[in-house]
């Protein structure tokens, strides 16, 4: 009885390992969750995760383990960004004048409101303007916002540049007045008052590991190789560029997405990252959507002017979250990943993500192990296995003596 009994749990405990080898033996690492101890748990996925993972995070899973039951564990990857939500502010366009100290134009609100930017349109197209901001609630007493802000617009065969966006802190009044110092009369297509708010997201410096700026006289570029020592998320860049006259040069960042050898080394494909202007005006910082990437290449079109001085860079990358629902606490859990051909999972949990608790606290993500369930599946060729040979020369040898046999018959 005691022997049939031991045999039971014996085939118990096989199906067990082998039902969680099956759900895990596609995954080449594994990385063990510790300090599980209530339903719901956050976690930042570690740098070294991002060059072994898929592109789009498609193979990562959790699993858990408890006694008998292998557990797969729904979450939710965020990436933790900048929220920018932006809404207009409806102002009407009281009255234009001209004053000696510039052309003013007033705006009043039916109720006061709070705003902190103004998009202006010009019909011009080429102007170097300074423009004073003030506020009222009375339209009697005026107070200071902005004085002698710059804006800017260029266009031409080479530039179409831009700087028409006033910004400023929160402003609370129901009449606003702006007075654009400029030689001729400006003509004021739209002004478009609005306020901005924006929720910071967590970032992470980025290091790079080397910088090489090379000045291309025919091309008349600058173009700045950055290597960096894994590859890891990067959404911000900026720049510490000096020049002693104003500037505003265009601008573009791409990232390489491979690489491939040839008779000069190794060359890489490149995306692109970002594309706009650097310039004196606003701060050469540069923000884009969050992507892993290891190499950069940036490029500023000098055209006819000298280089700027170019003396280093940061970088920074949004930090990518896991947000899980652990309904077994007591489980031993593990975060898997590294199979090309996983399919991206789907829990209900993204539907209900207003029902998850606003404060979670954080477990830890173990250094990277080999999965040692992970199985590799190869279909080897029919004819590589010595049996099918010697079946497949019976079979010819069966075949040649019949008909040897039967001619001589005949």
């Amino acid at each position: 009885m005691m022997l049939k009994l031991k045999i039971k749990l014996l085939i118990l405990f096989l199906v067990y390992v082998a039902t969680a080898k099956a759900q895990t033996s596609s995954y080449k690492f594994k990385r063990n969750i510790t300090g599980v101890n209530t339903i719901w748990h956050k976690m930042v996925l570690p740098d070294d995760l991002y060059k072994k993972a898929n592109a789009g995070f498609d193979d990562l899973r959790i699993f858990g383990v408890n006694g008998k039951d292998t557990i797969e564990v729904p979450y939710l990857l965020k990436q933790r960004a900048d929220q920018v939500t932006s809404h207009d502010v409806a102002f009407k366009q009281l009255n234009q004048s001209t004053h000696p100290g510039g052309y003013y134009y007033t705006f009043q609100s039916t109720e006061i409101n709070v705003i902190n930017q103004i998009n202006l349109t010009f019909k011009q197209q080429n102007f170097d303007w300074k423009v004073n901001l003030e506020g009222s609630n009375d339209n009697k007493s005026w107070f200071n916002i902005l004085s002698d802000y710059r804006i800017l617009s260029i266009k031409n065969n080479d530039t179409d540049y831009q700087f028409t966006k006033l910004s400023f802190p929160d402003s609370k009044y129901q009449y606003f007045r702006i007075a654009v110092k400029s030689p001729v009369q400006p003509d004021l297509l739209e002004a478009k008052i609005s306020k901005t708010d924006t929720i910071k997201g967590t970032y992470q410096d980025v290091k790079y590991q080397s910088f090489t700026l090379k000045n291309d006289v025919s091309s008349k570029e600058t173009i700045i190789d950055v290597v960096l020592t894994n590859p890891v998320p990067l959404s911000y860049l900026k720049l510490n560029a000096q020049s002693d006259f104003n500037f505003y040069r265009a601008l573009k960042i791409e990232y390489a997405t491979d690489s491939f050898k040839t008779d000069k080394g190794i060359q890489y494909n490149f995306a692109n990252l970002y594309e706009g202007t650097i310039s004196s005006l606003e701060k050469p910082e540069f923000n884009f959507e969050n992507t892993i990437a290891s190499r950069l290449k940036i490029t500023i079109q000098n055209n006819d002017n000298k280089p700027l001085r170019l003396n280093g860079l940061v970088l920074k990358g949004n930090v990518y979250e896991i947000i899980a629902r652990f309904d077994d606490p007591k489980g031993e859990y593990a975060l898997y990943y590294g199979n090309e051909k996983a399919a991206a999972p789907v829990y209900e949990i993204e539907k209900f993500e207003s029902k998850i608790p606003a404060s979670l606290s954080s477990v830890n993500i173990g250094p990277e192990l080999k999965n040692p369930a992970y199985t590799i599946k190869t279909e080897k060729p029919l004819f590589e296995n010595k049996a099918w040979l010697w079946v497949l020369m019976a079979v010819i040898i069966a075949l040649l003596g019949w008909f040897s046999f039967k001619m001589l018959r005949n």
